[in-house]
């Protein structure tokens, strides 16, 4: 039996194909799961610099809030609203949405931030809050405002445990404010009265006791989201948070992690690094790994 004719490959196919292979190679896919202050600071990172390929967003928000708008209007860049990361296939660098959408990557970066640890105590909306070190610009500026108000020094109560309550502390006592603290969760926040320029100035316990002050700042645990990670099986720390190293690579290649849903030395990174100076490390170390890859891909 003859083998079967071979139908001829043209020169132009050849050329075609090589086309292709050299466009995806010049023009590498960022992937970022989620939306938040770490995420935004590194895409505008990313677009200062000769970065020349794609960057898809992944945010939770339904919404659509101004500075995410502002990113979204980038010509590279490609903000999704409602479409948060579920799943990722780290072999095929690949992430699935919670609505079934996949998006390939050439790198993979998790920003999911973080979440409290209990529910909100009754009334915080009213409070100052500090969480991670991003909050001290606008807890110094929200004093500012209050002392001006009271025309002396403003007395805090300052509620929370653990490193982010201490930090709000040392920000309080520099900017004149005397802090307060308990360690108490306490069941509502006292609001002050209608028309006051304040924001709530007391909280109430379980027993029925309070403690009065000039404002209410809640520095109280919270918890990394780092459940993306275990899809792909990436190192946790122990009390939560996605491991990293000072490059701010995971454990799995190709992914990264920055923000609170990061963890380095045990610590969530929001606690360490100011997302503006993360983001521009990050975005140095993800502009030679990309480098990297291209040069690779056209050999």
């Amino acid at each position: 039996m003859s083998a079967p004719a071979m139908s001829p490959i043209s020169t132009s196919s050849l050329t075609g194909a090589s086309a292709a292979a050299a466009t995806t190679a010049a023009r590498p896919r960022i992937v970022i799961a989620g939306a938040g202050r770490a995420a935004q600071a590194l895409v505008r990172q990313l677009t200062r610099t000769p970065f020349a390929g794609a960057i898809t967003v992944l945010s939770n928000r339904d919404d659509a809030p101004e500075e995410l708008l502002e990113l979204a209007v980038l010509p590279q860049v490609s903000v999704r609203f409602g479409q948060p990361a579920s799943y990722i296939d780290a072999e095929n660098r690949r992430v699935t949405t919670a609505d079934g959408m996949e998006f390939d990557y050439d790198e993979l970066v998790i920003a999911t931030g973080s979440a409290p640890a209990e529910a909100p105590v009754e009334g915080a909306a009213r409070c100052l809050s500090y969480s991670t070190i991003d909050d001290a610009a606008g807890l110094g500026e929200a004093v500012k405002d209050v002392t001006r108000v009271l025309g002396r020094r403003p007395l805090g109560i300052l509620v929370g445990t653990g490193s982010a309550a201490g930090q709000a502390e040392a920000v309080l006592r520099s900017r004149g404010v005397r802090p307060v603290r308990t360690t108490v969760r306490p069941a509502a926040v006292v609001p002050t009265a209608a028309g006051s320029a304040l924001p709530a100035s007391g909280i109430v316990f379980e027993d029925g006791s309070s403690m009065n002050g000039d404002l209410v700042i809640l520095a109280e645990e919270r918890i990394a989201r780092d459940e993306l990670a275990a899809t792909a099986g990436l190192a946790t720390a122990a009390g939560g948070g996605i491991v990293i190293g000072q490059d701010f690579r995971t454990s799995v290649p190709g992914i990264w992690a920055i923000g609170d849903a990061a963890a380095y030395d045990g610590v969530r990174l929001g606690l360490l690094v100011a997302s503006g100076s993360a983001a521009s490390v990050c975005a140095s170390q993800l502009l030679q790994a990309t480098m990297g890859r291209s040069l690779a891909a056209a050999a």
